[in-house]
C-alpha cells in the first residue's frame, strides 16, 4: 500500500489554522445556537410561543444583540435557517456577528438515525451533499462547521461497529469541511445516559477518541485546522456514586492526554445536560488540574449558557434585557472558568442549578 498523499494547499492550511486559533481566544468560548426547528420548538412551547420562523428569529436576535456578548464569546454555531435570518432592522445575523468580531459557524450534520441491528445505537446522517452545503455556507460567511456523533454506554455498548462508524463519519466530515475552507469541530459525544460510573465513562471516552484520531489521520485531516468538542468524563445520569469536580477534571484530562494529539490547538467541551453551574465548575477544575496541557481548554455550550435565558425571557419582550443579563452572567463565568479563575457560586443565575439533562438528547 502506498503512503503517498497530497496535503492541503499551504495557504488553505494557514487560513484554517488562523480561524481555529481565533476561536480559541483567551477567556472566550463558543455559544451553540444550533438547535433544529423541532428542538427549539420545544423550548418555545415551554414559554407559550408557537414554533414559527419569526419566533425562532426573535429568540436568536435576543442572543446576538446582547451588549458586550463578544467579551467572552469568540464564535457562534448556527443552524441552517439562522444563517439567512436578519434582525428587526434588516441586518443579516452573520453581518452582525462579524461586526462584533464573533466568528459564525454552522451545524452540518442532519441528526441521528438508528444504527441497523445494533443495541439501540445511532449513526449520524448528512455526508451525501456535505461538500455543496459547506461551499454554500462558506459563501454566506461561515468559517467553521460542527458535526455531532452521540455514543451510548450500556452493558454491551458502545459496540466496535458503532465506534468505528463514529470515527469514520467524523473523519469524512472533517476532510470535506477542510476541502471547502471550513474548520471542522469534531464532536464525539459520549452521552450521560446510563448508570455507568466514572471509570467506565473514562475508558469509553479514551477508546472513542483513539478511534476518531486514527480515522482523522487516515483521512489526512490537517489537525492544526480542527477543534475537538468532546464530553467531559462524568458518571452516567443514573449512577448513584457521584463524582466531585476535581475527580471529573482528572478523569477528563487523563482521557484527553491518552487520545488527543498535541497538534490539535484546542478543545471546547460540550455541556451534555449538566446544570449551568456544574458545567462551569467542571470546566474550571479541568483548567486547574496540574500537569501537561498541550491544548487550550474552553467551552462550546448551548443549554448551559441559555437555560436561565429561556426562563427569564419567558417569550415576553419586556423581559429581553433581563434575559440578556442572564446570558452575560454565564458567558463571563465560563470565560473565567476557561482560565481556571472561576469562584464557585459567584454567578447566580435564574436556572443555574436546574438540570438540563434529557435522555436520548437531540438538537
Amino acid at each position: 500500500m502506498t503512503t503517498y498523499f497530497s496535503r492541503l494547499d499551504v495557504q488553505l492550511q494557514e487560513e484554517l489554522k488562523k480561524t481555529a486559533e481565533a476561536i480559541l481566544a483567551s477567556g472566550k468560548g463558543i455559544l451553540a445556537v444550533d438547535e433544529t426547528n423541532e428542538g427549539i420548538g420545544k423550548l418555545l412551547k415551554n414559554v407559550g410561543l408557537e414554533n414559527t420562523e419569526n419566533n425562532r428569529r426573535r429568540y436568536r436576535e435576543l442572543l446576538f444583540t446582547t451588549p458586550d456578548l463578544a467579551e467572552h464569546i469568540s464564535a457562534v454555531i448556527l443552524y441552517d435557517e439562522t444563517v439567512y435570518q436578519k434582525t428587526d432592522d434588516g441586518t443579516p445575523f452573520i453581518e452582525l456577528l462579524n461586526k462584533l468580531n464573533i466568528i459564525p459557524g454552522i451545524k452540518v450534520d442532519k441528526d441521528v438515525t438508528a444504527l441497523f441491528l445494533s443495541e439501540d445505537e445511532m449513526t449520524t446522517q448528512g455526508l451525501d451533499d456535505l461538500g455543496k452545503r459547506c461551499a454554500a455556507y462558506k459563501k454566506q460567511g461561515c468559517r467553521f462547521a460542527k458535526w455531532r456523533c452521540p455514543v451510548k454506554i450500556g452493558l454491551n455498548t458502545p459496540s466496535v461497529r458503532a465506534i468505528n462508524d463514529t470515527a469514520t463519519i467524523l473523519a469524512r466530515y472533517a476532510s470535506i469541511c477542510q476541502s471547502e475552507g471550513l474548520v471542522p469541530i469534531v464532536e464525539p459525544d459520549v452521552l450521560l445516559d446510563g448508570d455507568h460510573d466514572i471509570e467506565r465513562a473514562q475508558k469509553v471516552t479514551e477508546v472513542v477518541l483513539a478511534a476518531v484520531y486514527k480515522a482523522l489521520n487516515d483521512h489526512h485531516v490537517f489537525l492544526e485546522g480542527t477543534l475537538l468538542k468532546p464530553n467531559m468524563v462524568t458518571p452516567g445520569q443514573g449512577c448513584t456514586k457521584k463524582s466531585t469536580p476535581k475527580e471529573i477534571a482528572i478523569a477528563t484530562r487523563t482521557a484527553l492526554l491518552r487520545g488527543v494529539p498535541a497538534a490539535v490547538p484546542g478543545i471546547a467541551f460540550l455541556s451534555g445536560g449538566q446544570t449551568e453551574e456544574e458545567a462551569t465548575l467542571n470546566l474550571n477544575e479541568i483548567n486547574k488540574v496540574q500537569g501537561k496541557k498541550p491544548w487550550i481548554l474552553t467551552f462550546s455550550y448551548g443549554r448551559a449558557l441559555q437555560a436561565s435565558v429561556w426562563q427569564t425571557w419567558a417569550g415576553k419582550d419586556e423581559n429581553l434585557v433581563k434575559a440578556q443579563k442572564e446570558l452575560l452572567k454565564r458567558t463571563k463565568a465560563n470565560g473565567l472558568a476557561s482560565l481556571g479563575n472561576y469562584e464557585a457560586g459567584t454567578a447566580i443565575s435564574a436556572a443555574g442549578d436546574e438540570t438540563n439533562y434529557s435522555a436520548n438528547y437531540k438538537y
